[in-house]
């Protein structure tokens, strides 16, 4: 056989096998699609028994194909743990920790943008929830899924668990978990949870406006408010969790040395003065001379917002109301974010609601709220304030009481703009609205529907419910 002949041969053999290895690839690949619409239909109907044997087919033969074999097939895994039992159940736990990880794999990204915090978090969720592994490799996974990609990490329960196994570690006297490091660890997640809260609540007010404004919200907008709402409800309940763990350790007896012990370290690096100086202000330890020169650094080389507002701090703590009012001023002044400068004015107002200056702390509550309109803990402040003045305003009993319906009314719009305020406004608002007039009381007086006004600081008026 001739040179030409042999290579004529050759080509035709590297053309019949590219040929016949497409074929199968095109057929294999038609059968993924056909099993992946199969599988899909069952998942959407909740049948994930009809929809294991293909979904796991596709799963095997085809992983890259579409990014339902990921989220149906944590679906399909969660439900056969639930309804297995013994070995076939550790088989499936063990089966969904591995789908994790293929999906960091096949499919990291989410519309171009990566997804890989939240596919980790999840599994080391999983983890947790199924005790696939010791608390140690549980905490390295949240931590690596946050370090990757802390952008998608944002599930509230997973973040409180991120947390709240590292306290685990440092209660079980781990040596790589010191307090300092617990306390760090607190405060990073802790403004994570705040980043994620300004997030939703910058989606909220826009709706909430357009509510205010008296336009009929949409079908997709009404949606929208209601998913909001949950997870808005989701971040307080888990925010509130770890403030509660975190209260067991972070005390001024526990704070003060350690920062003490650790300022000459860090005097010059302006996260850690910043968190030092927060914590000693959220636990009542501004007393102490050292968080005079917390802030005092602090300010010195990175006059900002915060700092100013601990400068009207220690004024305040000085009895220089109007020094204390000037840096207090000057705080929203720098502050450049609408939702940071809503958080600064209600600390404000929180400071003049301590110190009984009623007016003063209402003033800053509602530039607090013209500045975020979903922020519920405003008006739940100024509800408190028009009840603790019940018995200073109206010239008789019936009017004295009359305050708690305004009180009472004020409550009710810290929950409608707050869905993780509703249970405790409402309860606020019956606690109020059962020390108002009764309906007896109303019946005497004959002044059904009337307008009752308050001279006094409070300077507004409210109308007598009907009967």
């Amino acid at each position: 056989m001739n040179t030409k002949m042999k290579n004529v041969k050759a080509i035709s053999v590297v053309l019949f096998l590219f040929f016949f290895t497409t074929n199968i690839v095109a057929q294999d690949n038609q059968e993924c699609i056909q099993n992946l619409s199969i599988f899909a239909e069952f998942a959407k109907v909740k049948n994930y028994d009809a929809a294991y044997e293909p979904w796991m087919a596709v799963r095997k033969e085809c992983p890259s194909l579409n990014t339902a074999i990921y989220t149906y097939g944590e679906r399909i895994l969660e439900d056969r743990v639930e309804k297995l039992t013994g070995a076939d159940q550790d088989a499936a736990k063990k089966d969904l920790i591995s789908l994790y990880d293929e999906w960091a794999q096949n499919f990291p990204t989410k519309k171009n943008v990566s997804a890989v915090g939240d596919i980790l978090s999840s599994k080391a969720q999983a983890m947790l929830d199924f005790n696939t592994a010791d608390l140690k490799t549980v905490y390295n996974t949240f931590d690596d899924a946050y370090k990757k990609d802390a952008a998608s990490f944002t599930n509230p329960k997973h973040l409180y668990n991120y947390f709240k196994t590292f306290y685990d570690l440092y209660k079980a006297n781990d040596a790589s978990v010191t307090m300092e490091s617990l306390f760090n660890k607190y405060e990073e997640v802790s403004e994570k949870f705040e980043l994620e809260s300004t997030e939703l609540a910058k989606k909220l007010d826009v709706i909430l406006n357009k509510e205010e404004s008296g336009t009929a919200l949409t079908s997709r907008e009404t949606r929208r408010k209601r998913v909001y709402e949950v997870n808005s409800n989701a971040i307080g309940t888990f925010l509130s969790n770890l403030d509660a763990i975190i209260a067991k350790e972070a005390t001024c007896e526990n704070l003060i040395p350690l920062y003490q012990r650790n300022f000459e370290a860090n005097k010059t690096d302006v996260v850690w003065l910043k968190r030092a100086a927060s914590r000693m202000d959220s636990k009542d330890c501004s007393d102490d001379p050292l968080f005079v020169t917390l802030v005092e650094a602090l300010h010195n080389i990175d006059p900002s917002a915060d700092s100013a507002y601990y400068l009207g701090l220690l004024n305040d703590k000085r009895g220089d109301s109007n020094e204390a009012l000037k840096y207090y001023e000057e705080s929203i002044a720098l502050e450049t974010d609408n939702y940071k400068k809503a958080k600064i004015l209600m600390k404000i107002a929180n400071k003049f609601k301590a110190a009984g200056r009623r007016s003063s702390a209402r003033s800053y509550a509602n530039k607090a709220l013209s500045f975020q309109p979903s922020l519920g803990r405003a008006y739940l402040l100024i509800s408190g304030l028009y009840a603790d003045s019940a018995n200073e305003c109206g010239d008789t009993q019936f009017n004295k009481r009359a305050v708690y319906w305004l009180a009472a009314n004020t409550a009710l719009k810290a929950g409608n703009v707050d869905a993780s305020l509703r249970s405790f406004a409402q309860k606020s608002a019956e606690s109020y609205n059962g020390r108002a007039p009764s309906k007896t009381d109303i019946f005497t007086e004959g002044n059904e529907g009337a307008t009752i006004k308050f001279d006094c600081w409070i300077n507004s008026s409210v109308k007598v419910p009907s009967l």
